[in-house]
């Protein structure tokens, strides 16, 4: 008894934190839940700029609800669409880890919800903090079917940053005063560039410099000296954008729900698709100052909106003592780069990094080298209304000089799974079939890519390296490039033309950030990495949705490990029929 006593009192304090751990972990699973919503697809009508359109939402709200949910918690979405066209709903960013059938993009991995019809989403977060957002993913209804998807860290786990007083989303989108669809029916018609929108908005508002808006500009009220969170999202259809608020610095903490190395800037440039957490300091006089975003545009001789939108940050007591003098001073607006300022562009996005080192594949298995653009295709009837593109022809868009095609009868994820013959090859190029120089003077007879739904396979737990090379056919420009089911890193970028002997010494394998959508330097390139650790087919695309229907995509299946906890789950039973 002696012997067995003395063996065990230096063990004891061993045992306990063991245990202690133990419950804590046991704690924070019982402290998952699970969030139950309805969102009903539906046509409201809604005033802006003077005018009054039937446009859709959710749950007639626009922008639609914001959710918030903590890590490791679980989502259980049941959506009605009660609209008159197809819709799905994506869940931008989130891992979908062996669930594909929750992603969302209309014919990759689900067919559309048809009208009268439902289908309910069902994920879990796993391992991801920050901010989010989720969108529909059919044709152009994005434009005004959106919302924040808020993901807290896990009840007792703090922020890597000091607690900020309040939070904020800010959801930063563009207003067509017509139907979007309309919009993208008519380029889809002519073949040539559709419309551009007439005002961007914050949290659905265009703001103060719009006709018929000042009345409902939103507004962001701090105290002086106190710390906010700014959750910052691009839902713009088209469009990359430069933000800034007036007189005040922001220093971002995270970017597409992944922490960074904190740093301060006097403005953000945000891409669609991506979003960016800042913390504010109430800092200044009490006042009025605008927060604005303006276009950051890469593309030559394109139409696109020039105007700026604004919300105001208003200091409490700045705003009680023109409540008492009986009017409203007027807001300082912040200065904004000139819209085709790429340096100051490619200047803050070096700055984004990961918070410390990260464990980054070093050995590649697939070495991927994808060029990405637009293209034209000739047509042979002079002076057609169907051929309304440069000096009669149709825009097009392609990578590798595959233009993809969208399955129409089912969905690539339920034609691999249940072996659905002559829907897909697997026969996309690793790299360009013609090699010439990308970002020169190229050749008229490499502008019209090839039509297709290719799709490259990977093994599960491969690594894969991707180096996404802009084009100067018809122009170059920053394409925002998303990956569905994954994050990755960004391992490097520059301008001119990837040399592969030379350009892999320059990566950053410490630090590099993690990333869901990253943009191509215009007349560039971008390196990015990762493990292809999910299954199922993951569609890769251009974020600005006129490129999408262009033919701008591709996608990869992800074959299934070993065992069912590297397998794709079975499909639910409601999930949408063709």
């Amino acid at each position: 008894m002696e012997a067995s006593s003395f063996t065990l009192k230096p063990w004891s304090p061993c045992i306990f934190l063991c245990l202690l751990a133990f419950q804590t972990l046991l704690a924070s699973f019982a402290a998952a839940e699970t969030h139950y919503h309805e969102f009903v697809v539906e046509a409201k009508p809604v005033k802006r700029l003077c005018r009054t359109h039937t446009i859709i939402t959710v749950n007639g709200q626009f922008p639609g609800p914001n959710l918030e949910v903590r890590n490791g918690d679980s989502l259980a979405i049941k959506v009605t669409n009660r609209a008159k066209y197809n819709i799905t709903i994506h869940w931008h960013g989130v891992r979908q880890l062996r669930n594909p059938w929750a992603d969302g993009p209309e014919y990759i991995t689900q067919c559309p919800i048809q009208p009268g019809a439902t289908y309910t989403y069902r994920f879990t977060i796993q391992d991801q903090e920050g901010t989010l957002w989720w969108h529909a993913h059919s044709q152009w209804l994005r434009a005004t079917v959106y919302g924040a998807l808020i993901i807290y860290p896990r009840l007792g786990s703090p922020y890597p940053f000091s607690m900020p007083k309040k939070e904020f989303p800010l959801l930063l989108g563009e207003w067509w005063d017509r139907n979007p669809l309309d919009v993208q029916r008519l380029a889809q018609f002519t073949g040539g560039a559709p419309n551009a929108s007439d005002a961007y908005t914050i949290n659905g508002q265009p703001g103060d410099l719009y006709r018929c808006s000042k009345q409902e500009t939103v507004r962001i009220p701090v105290e002086s000296g106190e710390t906010i969170l700014l959750r910052i999202i691009n839902s713009a259809l088209n469009q990359e954008l430069f933000f800034a608020i007036a007189n005040h610095r922001l220093t971002v903490v995270s970017a597409d729900a992944a922490y960074t190395k904190p740093f301060t800037t006097r403005l953000i440039m945000i891409g669609p698709g991506q979003t960016t957490d800042v913390l504010l300091t109430a800092d200044q006089p009490p006042a009025h100052y605008y927060a604005a975003a303006r276009v950051y545009q890469t593309a030559q001789n394109a139409p696109f909106d020039n105007t700026t939108t604004t919300a105001i940050l208003e200091y409490k007591s700045a705003a009680a003592c023109d409540s008492k003098k009986g009017k409203f001073s007027a807001p300082v607006l912040p200065s904004l780069p000139a819209f085709n300022d790429t340096a100051t562009a490619t200047a803050y996005n070096v700055q984004i990094k990961s918070p410390s080192r990260v464990q980054i594949p070093t050995q590649i298995d697939n070495n991927l080298f994808f060029i990405v653009g637009l293209g034209l295709i000739n047509c042979t009837v002079p002076n057609s209304p169907r051929c309304q593109g440069p000096n009669n022809t149709r825009f097009t868009a392609s990578m590798n000089n595959v233009s993809f095609v969208f399955p129409r009868t089912t969905s690539l994820m339920q034609a691999y799974y249940n072996g659905i013959p002559g829907v897909f090859t697997t026969d996309f190029p690793p790299v360009p079939p013609v090699q010439f120089d990308y970002t020169g003077n190229v050749s008229r007879g490499l502008w019209t890519p090839s039509r297709g739904t290719k799709l490259y396979k990977l093994k599960y737990g491969s690594s894969v390296q991707i180096v996404l090379q802009d084009t100067s056919i018809v122009t170059t420009e920053d394409h925002p490039m998303h990956l569905h089911g994954y994050h990755f890193y960004v391992v490097g970028s520059g301008f001119g033309n990837f040399n592969p002997r030379t350009d892999p010494a320059k990566f950053n394998l410490i630090d590099p950030p993690q990333r869901n959508t990253i943009g191509t330097n215009p007349g560039g390139w971008v390196a990015i990495r990762f493990v292809a650790d999910n299954p199922g087919v993951w569609l890769m695309h251009c974020h600005l949705d006129a490129h999408l229907i262009l033919g701008f995509a591709m996608a990869f299946l992800v074959e299934n490990g070993n065992g069912p906890l590297q397998s794709v789950i079975p499909p639910p039973a409601d999930l949408p029929r063709c």
